[in-house]
């Protein structure tokens, strides 16, 4: 079994590394650079660790025979002409790179053809995503792998044997992977998100393991980061009422916020174990605070032998404990004492 680590560039992924969030634009600019650059810099804003986009050139990943998913633009014919107007120039896409990196953000995009494969190779992106409907699509593992850099691969559309092939195939190539947990329902109901598959990835592939996720909430990503994926993907959008046949399953800037501040949040949490014994010993006054103590239930007189109605367990705790009232039982007063305050061991005889 392969190392449960990879690396994107400088950023180790996997165990002992903090998860990475990874802000997917995808088609969210909608054709303009303007909103892709945007983009790039709120997703830095809400703590994102790499921006991912996708890199379609529709003469060599698509036809006019390609039906729209969700038929949702009013100003695209076919799908072929919409991923026309996604395309960007190879100097469009060198630009919004380096921004990315002046950032400091991963800049990611996925690939959709062995040309998109082309172009970002030479511009030394860090690693591969391979989206969950290119699971059969070895030409482009195969040119992906030809690079030695990491591929992570979604499974929203592979059955367990499928992944399994995918991964020997990747290892066979020489190159590492990681796996994303997906469901490719736009948006995911949360009955349907499967995060305990990112458990039954990391068992079987011994590989970092993520969420990608598509409800549109915030909750499932976090609660893959409480679980321990090492990767959370999600689309982000400006606003829900944004164009976009993805902008459903997408988070707000501030939603994203929500997830790095539950992966910050986590990592001081992990990072900080308690020792109970220890906590309580620095918790001493409070536990006198909350504890309770023995206390006359009415005014009881000197000589007075004490039986269980005589005694009630009140605030505070810096008394004769409550659970020791068997030591106290058959004793005698020395003493008049109130019920307004506790009982003393002086006041015993």
């Amino acid at each position: 079994m392969s190392s449960a680590t990879i690396s994107l560039g400088s950023r180790p992924v996997g165990a002992g590394a903090a998860p990475l969030l990874i802000a997917e634009v995808g088609q969210a600019h909608d054709g303009s650079l303007g909103t892709a650059h945007a983009y790039l810099d709120a997703a830095a804003e809400a703590g994102a660790d790499a921006i991912k986009f996708q890199t379609h050139i529709a003469a060599a990943e698509s036809t006019y025979d390609e039906a729209f998913r969700v038929k949702f633009s009013r100003q695209d014919a076919t799908r072929y002409e919409y991923w026309r107007r996604m395309e960007f120039t190879a100097e469009q896409w060198a630009g919004l790179a380096e921004h990315a990196n002046e950032r400091g953000l991963i800049f990611l995009s996925t690939p959709f053809s062995l040309a998109a494969v082309e172009l970002l190779d030479r511009l030394a992106v860090p690693a591969w995503k391979v989206g969950s409907g290119e699971y059969k699509s070895r030409d482009l593992l195969t040119a992906m792998a030809a690079t030695k850099k990491p591929i992570l691969l979604s499974t929203g559309m592979s059955r367990w044997q499928e992944i399994a092939d995918g991964v020997a195939a990747i290892r066979g190539l020489g190159t590492g992977v990681g796996l994303f947990q997906c469901t490719s329902r736009y948006p995911t109901p949360f009955e349907r998100v499967g995060l305990n598959v990112i458990d039954e990835l990391k068992a079987r592939h011994g590989c970092p393991v993520g969420l990608s996720d598509h409800s549109g909430s915030p909750l499932p990503a976090i609660g893959a980061l409480a679980r321990g994926a090492d990767m959370i993907e999600v689309h982000i959008t400006f606003d829900k009422r944004m164009f976009g046949p993805d902008v459903p399953a997408s988070l707000t800037m501030e939603e994203f916020a929500q997830v790095a501040a539950a992966r910050d949040a986590f990592a001081v949490m992990d990072a900080n174990p308690i020792d109970k014994d220890a906590e309580a010993d620095d918790l001493e006054t409070m536990r006198g605070l909350f504890t309770k103590s023995l206390a006359p239930s009415r005014p009881l007189g000197k000589g007075t032998v004490l039986t269980t109605d005589m005694l009630l367990a009140k605030k505070p705790g810096s008394g004769i404990p409550a659970n020791d009232i068997d030591k106290v039982l058959g004793r005698s007063l020395a003493r008049d004492v109130s019920p307004d305050r506790l009982l003393r061991h002086e006041d015993l005889e």
